[in-house]
């Protein structure tokens, strides 16, 4: 009897400890969890990314950081120290912006045009790697609802690094092959993801409902390919829709995407954890009979625009959050135009 207690004392300290560990970040304005707060550290590092419930890992935090920028919808919202988080919740204030309204263009038609901003960047370690921003515009079957193009019309691609060519040091390398304009082909119809064996969890907010999606594999064994090691692949959606909507194209307000891999060189001791995050907030939906755009290729080795789209105030301009840190080593690859 008393080994039992003694097991079950033991227990509760490790559950208490372990919880310990876990911090909520809560929205000032509305007391709900607030989810997608990006936490960097004094060196520009993101090392910590909050899910639905708000939640994110201490362990992930290091004391040496000293100071903490928390950004939220691509806005610096608070600079924390690292006692700070001593508490289990944080509140903080999340009225950075309002949501701004999708606006709806023309009659139903054959197509349906989503039309949008765009930012997308890559981590090597939780360091920036590289970053693109745009615009974009996606053209839907209005009767199947499947996606038929994707179209970008103008793009920024920044790097940080001056990429290395040794293949057997895959920290060094440049990974602007990852960037990605989000791919959204789904956002409209979340039965898809449901058909997918994925895990699914909503929450209900008092400005906007939010769907998170997420899955992975490769969780317990690694991949073995050409002389690489491939690991823990995991993908997480965030969508957020209107207020207790249909949760269809015409209600979509955003589109985060988040893919985690690790990777090394057989030759190499760790793994390096790579990761992908694209988002995108749609501006207006239209409707047409015609299927075609004028577009670009996304290509990154070159920047491709004819107007300065991201100083409009409304625009997901995370690259002024990295220049904060990373000042001109975060250079801007040539305009083609």
């Amino acid at each position: 009897m008393k080994r039992n207690y003694l097991l079950y004392i033991v227990f509760l300290l490790i559950a208490n400890f372990t919880n310990a560990q876990i911090i909520t970040f809560v929205s000032e304005n509305t007391n709900r969890p607030l989810p997608k707060v990006s936490v960097f550290g004094k060196d520009g590092s993101i090392l910590a990314y909050s899910d639905i419930d708000g939640k994110i890992d201490k362990q992930a935090l290091t004391p040496s950081q000293e100071k903490f920028q928390l950004v939220y919808d691509n806005y610096p919202i608070a600079t924390l120290s690292y006692s700070d988080f001593d508490k289990e919740i944080i509140k903080i204030d999340d009225k950075v912006k309002e949501i701004e309204t999708v606006v709806i263009k023309n009659k139903p038609a054959k197509n349906i045009f989503v039309k949008g901003n765009f930012n997308t960047y890559v981590t090597v370690n939780n360091k920036l790697n590289c970053y693109a921003d745009g615009v974009v515009t996606y053209i839907f079957d209005n009767k199947t609802k499947k996606l038929k193009s994707t179209n970008v019309e103008q793009y920024r691609i920044y790097r940080l690094i001056d990429p290395k060519n040794e293949k057997k040091l895959t920290a060094t390398w440049d990974y602007d092959s990852s960037l990605e304009v989000p791919k959204i082909k789904n956002a409209g119809n979340i039965q898809e993801y449901k058909n997918k064996n994925a895990t699914i969890k909503e929450l209900k907010g008092n400005q906007k409902d939010e769907v998170e999606i997420s899955g992975g594999f490769l969780q317990q064994k690694e991949l073995a390919l050409f002389g690489f090691r491939l690991f823990d692949f995991r993908e997480i959606v965030n969508i957020a829709y209107e207020k207790n909507s249909d949760k269809t194209l015409k209600s979509l307000l955003e589109y985060n995407g988040i893919m985690h891999v690790k990777l090394k060189h057989k030759t190499e001791e760790n793994y390096n954890q790579i990761i992908t995050y694209n988002n995108f907030y749609p501006t207006d939906l239209s409707f047409s009979d015609k299927n075609d755009i004028e577009k670009v290729k996304f290509d990154t080795d070159n920047s491709n625009y004819k107007t300065k789209y991201w100083e409009n105030p409304a625009f997901p301009n995370m690259q002024t959050i990295f220049h904060s840190f990373f000042k001109n080593d975060l250079k801007e690859e040539q305009n083609k135009n």
